[in-house]
């Protein structure tokens, strides 16, 4: 018998869903040898996980939508998908898809229900199928595991979930993220053409990153304090998502196609050297159900302001600057009080790096296995 855990997110390569299931996998796999079966949606194209090749795997052949459209038709109609998934112990859905099991009891992963708290950042399809689909996984799920203590409360208040079928485990940056060498900052530098001096932030283009805050907040700095913004770039990585037209209006509006760099999607072996390059990071977003890249860039030994909303100041902690999401210039002030004053970077350097160490996917596959063996005791 096998724990089979979904890394179907992590091979389609879908940005913090693919890797908080990359970083999962790999840790229980190193953790607990022979416990596990990896489980994947293989597309054409798609491939298995570099250095968890010879772990036993378990795939379907069907298209993104239509194996969710299944799922969710095959969890209405209660139809069991038992017999596809042969030796099954129990079955972890590491993304908001749970497959119908009638024998097998069942772990959910809830990252956040952004979807109801900001349902015009969404597709419309998407978000009709999130809300007719997420309830329903979420009372079938045996056991459901939030990433913050803010999505738990979520599920609570908006489902109705008990707080005992909840538990909070935290994710944790990559070992990868760690202060870089000059010469791989360097070649990171020139691989990108990125400036000297530059301000950094990371994430998917889509209305809940708050870019157009961001870059309206990036003008205020250069206009208010020539001084102290005029010598800086901002620099924003991360793939193309949805409804990013507005951004790229506003950032014309405000003339700063030059003075703003798009480096689109960077792969995961450059980003330790892009966060050690940059002079400050910064996360705008309106909404997170966790928020990693605040941890990676401090992992990376670089200060961090950040928005104070939802799950991210039990991310941050004490180690970062805030400010609101709904005001550039607050956001503005708080890069322009940073990048002044040195003695404060090198104390948020140092926080941070404390900040990032509370942080581990070994813990993480400890606790997770713990809520595995209590399931399937319990079952």
């Amino acid at each position: 018998m096998s724990i089979y855990v979904d890394v179907s997110a992590a091979v389609h390569q879908r940005a913090g869903l693919g890797r908080y299931a990359e970083s999962l996998a790999r840790a229980l796999v190193a953790a607990y040898p022979g416990r596990f079966t990896l489980f994947y949606n293989r597309e054409r194209g798609v491939k298995p996980l570099a250095g968890l090749e010879r772990v036993p795997a378990h795939t379907v052949s069907l298209g993104y939508k239509p194996w969710r459209m299944l799922v969710w038709l095959g969890q209405l109609s209660r139809v069991g998908f038992d017999r596809h998934l042969p030796d099954v112990q129990l079955f972890h859905a590491t993304e908001h898809l749970l497959p119908p099991l009638r024998d097998v009891p069942t772990v959910l992963t809830v990252h956040d229900l952004v979807f109801r708290h900001l349902p015009d950042h969404h597709k419309p399809l998407n978000r009709w199928y999130l809300n007719l689909a997420m309830p329903l996984y979420c009372r079938r799920a045996t056991h459901v595991v939030a990433v913050s203590e803010h999505t738990r409360r979520d599920l609570i208040s908006a489902y109705s979930l008990p707080s005992s079928r909840i538990t909070v485990i935290y994710e944790a940056p990559d070992v990868r993220f760690r202060p870089q060498p000059a010469e791989e900052i360097q070649r990171v530098r020139g691989r990108y053409a990125l400036p000297e001096h530059f301000i950094l932030s990371h994430g998917t283009l889509e209305p809940r990153k708050n870019y157009q805050r961001l870059v309206e907040a990036f003008s205020w700095l250069r206009r208010e304090h020539r001084s102290g913004g005029q010598g800086w770039r901002l620099v924003i990585s991360g793939r193309k998502g949805w409804l990013y037209q507005p951004f790229f209006r506003r950032l014309e509006e405000l003339g700063l196609g030059r003075e703003v760099i798009l480096l689109g999607r960077v792969p995961d072996e450059d980003l330790p050297a892009l966060y050690s390059a940059a002079a400050l990071f910064v996360f705008p977003s309106l909404y997170e159900g966790f928020g990693l890249p605040p941890l990676e860039a401090m992992a990376c030994g670089t200060p961090v302001v950040c928005s104070r909303s939802s799950s991210l100041p039990e991310v941050g902690g004490e180690a970062v600057r805030y400010f609101s999401s709904q005001s550039a210039q607050e956001m503005g002030r708080g890069m322009e009080e940073v990048l002044r004053d040195e003695a404060l970077q090198a104390e948020m350097r140092e926080r941070g790096f404390e900040q990032a160490r509370r942080f581990s996917w070994e813990w993480a596959a400890e606790e997770t296995m713990g809520v595995y063996e209590a399931v399937i005791q319990g079952w």
